[in-house]
């Protein structure tokens, strides 16, 4: 018997879990696919919003101006890539320059700090390839970047350092409540537990309605994205977000951003696709977003694209109004059952303070939490080859001569790195995983260059004959090798 099950192992249900492993709890967290982060969290935009965008008095705006006071610490203590790089939301006429305004409003009510309104000349002061025509922006200090991936793998890790048993490639597909306990059935096995926390994103609706009411549907909305190559990464210096007119329905609101990793990321589009499995791009909505794109950066290069990708955001479809507030509660029928839905932008910010709030719903379900002696927040530290000096290079080439050996050329990582990766837990059992952690095939070359190295190291250090790319259709298994088309 379990005290908590966990569904969904993204950022939310990972962080989650590693704030409810500091207490005596028996602990598990169900993902149906192969590895973490591999639903809504694999793709985004990967940005720490500072908080003037969320409706002052909602669950997203308390969130978020909580999280950012946390962020650092928890980056600090998991080892996340993060850096503050400050955002603009810039106009091109009064119309626009009035949702400015009005974010900058709810800002200061939602308890911002470092905003600023700019005028043309500062804008273009501190980002000189932007369009000539800019007529103004709100300046937001606090805006970062991160390495979105990291947001699930990180906290994971750290929670089954502290106990949490993580079972991977187990879908849930059937879960009912007998008095006080939850059998939750998957498809490998049953199990028991007092507390079930729905984490599971794009398909939250439907792990809801297997012991509860309909109480809310999910709606997918698609993004298209592109990223460029980092020989353009020069050509913005902060996360630029377009102010959205109220009668543009076509995209998100355009974000022009560099990445951790020094690429630029551009997007994304907002379509309805077909069904929550959707991950393709069209020639439409890419195209809509380079058109905007060029119209705020007019020479950015879009022959250097080295990706296009796109993800799929959770949108509760009947909120009153576009605000579309976090659900983050129990189920008012069914007790025990913590429904953390609907958690799309900011929510990869939000990720740590929703961990806050669910564990504070778990103390009104369970009581008192009582605290581990041995809790350990700090993530076991990743060694970034690239990031390192000569010095501290040099001496992990003598301790372990593998870290000399380059195997992406494109992103200068090592078969050392590889290798640490492959060992720590999780431990990621596809290409694509071990692409996540490392970063390694991410670069100019898309792994062109560095495939066949990786598929024998992982073979090797798995000791695996067959491998996959991603997913139950191609992911590392005893099945025959599929196609590997990512």
């Amino acid at each position: 018997m379990y005290d908590i099950a966990i569904i969904g192992a993204g950022a939310v249900g990972g962080f989650v879990a590693r704030e409810l492993s500091r207490y005596n709890l028996k602990i598990v967290i169900f993902e149906k696919e192969v590895d973490v982060a591999g639903g809504v969290t694999k793709a985004n935009t990967a940005i720490i919003h500072s908080g003037y965008s969320p409706k002052p008095g909602t669950i997203k705006a308390k969130l978020n101006r909580e999280a950012i006071e946390i962020f650092p610490q928890v980056c600090k203590e998991l080892d996340i890539s993060y850096k503050k790089t400050g955002s603009l939301l810039i106009a091109f006429n009064e119309e626009s320059m009035e949702a400015v305004h009005k974010k900058y409003t709810r800002g200061i009510k939602n308890g911002v700090k470092s905003l600023k309104i700019l005028t043309k000349e500062e804008i273009l002061a501190i980002e000189p390839n932007m369009n000539k025509n800019v007529y103004g922006a709100l300046y937001s200090q606090d805006t970062g970047i991160v390495n979105n991936w990291d947001m699930a793998i990180a906290p994971c890790e750290n929670a089954v350092d502290n106990g949490v048993a993580l079972r991977t490639r187990e879908k849930v597909y059937r879960i009912n409540k007998s008095e006080d306990t939850f059998y939750i059935d998957t498809e490998k096995d049953q199990y028991q537990s007092k507390v079930v926390i729905n984490c599971a994103g794009l398909f939250s609706d439907e792990i809801n309605q297997m012991v509860g009411k309909k109480s809310f549907k999910i709606e997918p909305k698609k993004g298209q994205y592109f990223i460029l190559d980092k020989n353009q990464g020069s050509m913005v210096n902060h996360v630029i977000f377009l102010a959205k007119s109220e009668n543009d329905k076509n995209t998100k609101g355009m974000i022009i951003a560099p990445t951790i990793n020094g690429n630029i990321i551009i997007g994304p589009s907002s379509q309805n696709p077909c069904n929550k499995e959707d991950m393709s791009t069209t020639v439409f909505g890419l195209n809509k977003v380079k058109s905007l794109a060029k119209d705020v950066i007019p020479n950015l290069d879009f022959s250097k694209t080295i990706k296009t990708f796109a993800g799929l955001r959770p949108k509760v479809d009947f909120a009153e109004d576009e605000e579309n507030d976090f659900i983050i509660e129990e189920d008012q029928h069914v007790g025990g059952l913590i429904n953390v839905a609907g958690i799309k932008s900011p929510g990869l910010t939000c990720a740590p303070s929703i961990a806050l709030m669910v564990k504070d719903i778990v103390e009104n379900i369970l009581g008192k939490l009582q605290p581990k002696d041995d809790f350990n927040p700090y993530r076991k530290k990743v060694i970034r080859f690239n990031e390192l000096d000569e010095e501290e290079r040099n001496k992990r080439i003598k301790e372990n001569p593998l870290y000399g050996k380059i195997v992406c050329k494109c992103e200068n990582i090592s078969e050392g790195e590889i290798i640490d990766a492959i060992r720590r837990n999780p431990s990621p059992t596809t290409i694509k995983g071990l692409k996540f952690r490392t970063m390694v095939g991410m670069g100019r070359c898309q792994g062109g260059f560095c495939m066949c190295s990786l598929i024998e190291i992982l073979s090797r250090e798995s000791n695996k004959k067959r491998l996959r790319w991603d997913g139950d259709k191609n992911s590392l298994g005893d099945k025959s090798m599929e196609k590997m088309d990512g």
